[in-house]
Formats: structure tokens, sequence, C-alpha cells
């Protein structure tokens, strides 16, 4: 019988408060549009590991691979082709602005996943 994994959800719920928080309160150069970049991506993991029995490399690499999609979608203007431009919810699940440094942000939050997963493991915090 498949059951959630409760850390799995808690982590992901609390990069999702972190990640709220920022978007809410911090309006910098550096906070809210890196390290935000950064920490979507192991509030992904996490979330999906929460319901996925998945090997953690290849999960991480999925999720690299959707939040690279994604950005490559703004860079074809999907947001714009699909009409939803004046759309605040769709600007903020698709983005509207390719930038590489989005990218690198994607790569060091897939690093920092991986090793927050390995780091758990390790120290006992939960089993995979």
């Amino acid at each position: 019988m498949f059951r959630p994994h409760r850390t799995s959800i808690l982590i992901a719920l609390v990069l999702l408060a972190i990640e709220a928080c920022i978007a809410l309160f911090v309006h910098d150069r550096f906070v809210r549009p890196y390290v935000g970049d950064v920490l979507v991506i192991p509030l992904l993991y996490f979330a999906a590991k929460a319901f996925f029995d998945i090997w953690p490399m290849r999960l991480a690499i999925i999720v690299l691979l959707f939040a690279c999609v994604v950005e490559a979608s703004q860079y074809l203007g999907l947001i714009e082709h699909l009409g939803l431009s004046q759309s605040g919810l769709a600007k903020v699940i698709l983005g509207n602005t390719f930038q590489w440094g989005d990218v690198v942000a994607y790569v060091i939050g897939t690093c920092l996943a991986l090793l927050m997963d390995r780091t758990m493991v390790r120290t006992g915090a939960y089993h995979p």
C-alpha cells in the first residue's frame, strides 16, 4: 500500500513557506530572483519524492528537466502564444522572461536537493 512520505512533505511545505515569504516580502535583486530560483528545485524535488518512489538522481534530473522546459517556454514566448500574458497566475507559474541565470540557479538547486536528501538519509532523518 502506498503511503506518502511525511518527512518529504514537511520539507516541501517548509520550502513552500520560504518561497512564499520571498515572493511576498523580499523585493531585491538577489534573494528574490536567484535564491528563489535555487529553492524552487528542492521544493519540487521533495514534493515529488513525497509521493513517488524514484531513485534520487533520476528524480533530480526529472525536476531539473521540468524547470528547463518551463524556462524554454519563456524563451519561446509560450505565455503570449496562449494569450495569458495578462494573467498574474500564469506569470507566476510559467514566468515570462528567459534568463540563463535561472538555468544556473536550477542546476545549483538540483545539487542542493541531492545534498539535502543524502544528508537526511545519512543522519537517519528518514529512510529512502
